[in-house]
């Protein structure tokens, strides 16, 4: 009977023990997949950020430093007279030492100059070699970068370059154009391609990643097994079905990744892949993770929780058994639970908001401790400068120049004396100082002003503090109240501001001022949707900015109501201008299935002219814009100008 009773109560207990196992075991496999599956997801996405951004800070100033180059109006004059000097050698040795110099400045494995008129080809050792139009070694010159639309161009190559022993390099490429835009030639530099081979290889060994920067063809151009010399497609060597080639290739939103899980036929995941656009190497960024890993991990744990379920189980019957055959023994069960107090002590942590403390004598115009002494002096001041004049060797040592006039202003011993006798005891100043002379960062000092009871003399204490990264973040709140969001922008506020400032500090320079209004939008949004609409709007931004320059105020006044305001020679250019607008902007919008015909109405008016002030001018463009509506949109109108145009 005893046993009968054992048996079924081990029973019992087994199978209660064995379900809350299992069920344990399957939440936890289920558990440990979803968070293995986010890790995947968050790792992925996080390592492709982390490359993307060193391959932009990489490639952006090789970029930078070609353009300049190809800019260059010396180059551009030697190179223009090449064809008479081609047997002198202090002409190549003029060309040998501009290349050389970039080359020790930045450091580059490679500097070359390549001549349109002659095919010579100069890097920072001289003269290297002719290039020969058909020769497949020279195909990135003639097939590539003179056939491209594009100011510059990237290549992978070997560096043909004597004791260069055809290493794999990186290759910036740019067009050099004199003043008529004819081709001079090519001006570049190129980056060994084993340090970034390197770099992602790191990502790898690290995350467990495989990196690809691929063209918009998909061959690899850098990768931990290949470059964009072996020309190897990404999507024949890896298992990428046609929609993850459409979706990697398609993007090209910079600096916003495109993440998605590529499949097999199963639908099961296989691959997590994050793809990212580098607009200014024109290469798409693939960061691919591969889960066969994860499921043999997974399975492996399973087995060992079976394996541990079926232990304790064991333990646990031994256990129950032994309990049950001693039951009628006295059992002396002593719990005890103990409670340790724990005291946290915080430390204050004093932080050094504060650079550095002098104090100056400003009664008698001077430093009152040796250690501002020795500041003084470190900056050159001879021993026994009066303060006044240091102040001023202060300022053109550290101070960036358009603060070195209101430093000196705000310091001078004559307005902290005038300010103490208006009753004020702190002075405060902003401004950017540096230490090198060439790294700026803006530092804030706060002057105590407090009577010196020996003797009774002004006292000035300064206090410099580091308030760099907080002026950073102001600015940047700054840019961003300032910009629309949705197209980039000035909003209305800012571009008023702006304007307003541009016809107070150049009153006798004439402006245009343009406002455009997208015909019939809310056609647009009616029938497809405010999505649309919205994708109207960026198009048409987009196309507004192609047409004018950098530093030209383009503003959202409204909805669909846009301006833009500029400083002109004449009125004939700007009226071209608009006529060339209200051609570009008359443009079929496609989004999908979906597609809408865009076209612009314009006005026109011009500063001091038809006004010296944004309200009026804003008035007096608007007002030719309603004659363009008037006549039937899709035109421009010149305020006060019989002359308007309709197309």
């Amino acid at each position: 009977m005893k046993k009968n009773i054992l048996l079924r109560t081990n029973i019992l207990v087994c199978l209660i023990i064995v379900a809350g196992f299992l069920v344990t075991a399957v939440l936890s496999y289920q558990a440990n997949y979803s968070a293995s599956i986010e890790n995947i997801e968050q790792v992925s996405r996080l390592t492709s950020e982390g490359v993307y951004y060193q391959m932009s800070s990489t490639f952006t100033k090789p970029v930078n430093v070609s353009l300049t180059m190809a800019n260059d109006s010396l180059l551009k004059d030697y190179l223009s007279r090449e064809e008479g000097h081609l047997e002198e050698a202090g002409y190549i040795d003029i060309l040998r030492e501009y290349l050389k110099g970039y080359q020790a400045k930045y450091g580059y494995d490679s500097v070359f100059l390549v001549s349109a008129a002659t095919g010579r080809y100069y890097n920072f050792n001289g003269l290297d070699r002719v290039l020969v139009k058909g020769d497949p070694e020279n195909a990135w010159y003639y097939d590539g970068l003179l056939n491209s639309k594009e100011e510059y161009s990237m290549n992978v190559d070997n560096d043909e370059v004597v004791g260069a022993e055809n290493e794999i390099t990186v290759f910036v490429n740019c067009k050099i154009k004199d003043s008529s835009g004819n081709l001079l030639g090519a001006v570049g530099v190129g980056v060994r391609i084993d340090s970034l081979q390197g770099m992602l290889q790191q990502y790898q060994d690290d995350f467990g990643v495989n990196a690809y920067l691929i063209n918009n063809a998909g061959t690899i151009e850098i990768s931990t097994e290949y470059t964009g010399f072996e020309e190897r497609n990404l999507f024949e060597i890896d298992n990428y079905g046609e929609e993850a080639r459409r979706m990697i290739l398609s993007w090209k939103e910079a600096g916003i990744a495109n993440s998605f899980w590529n499949t097999d036929e199963t639908g099961a995941k296989r691959d997590y892949v994050v793809a990212r656009y580098l607009p200014e190497l024109q290469w798409h960024l693939v960061v691919e993770r591969d889960t066969s890993f994860l499921m043999r991990d997974l399975n492996r744990q399973l087995i060992y929780t079976v394996l541990v379920i079926l232990l304790i189980i064991g333990v646990i019957l031994y256990v129950i058994t032994h309990v049950m055959r001693s039951f009628n023994r006295q059992i002396v069960s002593l719990t005890q639970s103990v409670e340790q107090e724990r005291r946290t002590m915080f430390e204050r942590a004093t932080e050094e908001l504060y650079e550095n403390i002098y104090e100056l004598d400003i009664t008698h115009n001077r430093p009152a401790n040796r250690s501002t002494e020795q500041y003084f002096e470190s900056l050159g001041a001879p021993p026994g400068t009066p303060f006044d004049k240091a102040l001023h060797i202060i300022a053109d040592k550290q101070i960036k120049k358009e603060f070195r006039a209101g430093y000196v202003a705000m310091f001078s011993p004559e307005n902290v004396q005038k300010a103490y006798q208006e009753g004020r005891d702190t002075l405060k100043y902003e401004f950017m100082i540096s230490q090198n002379g060439q790294d700026y960062y803006w530092m804030r000092i706060t002057a105590r002003l407090i009577i010196w009871e020996n003797d009774q003399s002004l006292h000035m204490l300064t206090y410099r503090q580091n308030i760099d990264t907080e002026k950073k973040k102001e600015y940047r709140m700054q840019e961003l109240a300032q910009t629309d969001e949705m197209t980039g922008l000035l909003t209305k506020t800012a571009t008023q501001h702006q304007i307003e400032s541009c016809l107070q500090q150049n009153s006798n320079r004439q402006y245009a001022f343009f406002i455009f209004d997208i015909d019939h939008f809310k056609q647009a949004n009616d029938c497809f949707g405010h999505a649309f609409g919205d994708g109207v709007i960026r198009e048409f931004t987009k196309t507004l900015r192609l047409h004018f320059r950098e530093a030209d105020l383009l503003g959202r006044l409204g909805g669909d109501e846009f301006a833009v305001f500029l400083p002109v020679k004449e009125e004939v250019w700007a009226e071209n201008k608009a006529r060339e607008l209200v051609d570009a902007l008359n443009r079929l919008y496609i989004e999908g299935e979906k597609s809408w015909q865009m076209s612009t109405s314009i006005g026109v008016a011009f500063a001091p002219k038809d006004g010296t002030d944004f309200k009026t001018l804003y008035q007096h463009a608007d007002a030719a814009l309603y004659q363009t509506k008037e006549r039937g949109r899709f035109g421009y109108t010149l305020y006060e100008k019989e002359k308007g145009g309709s197309i």
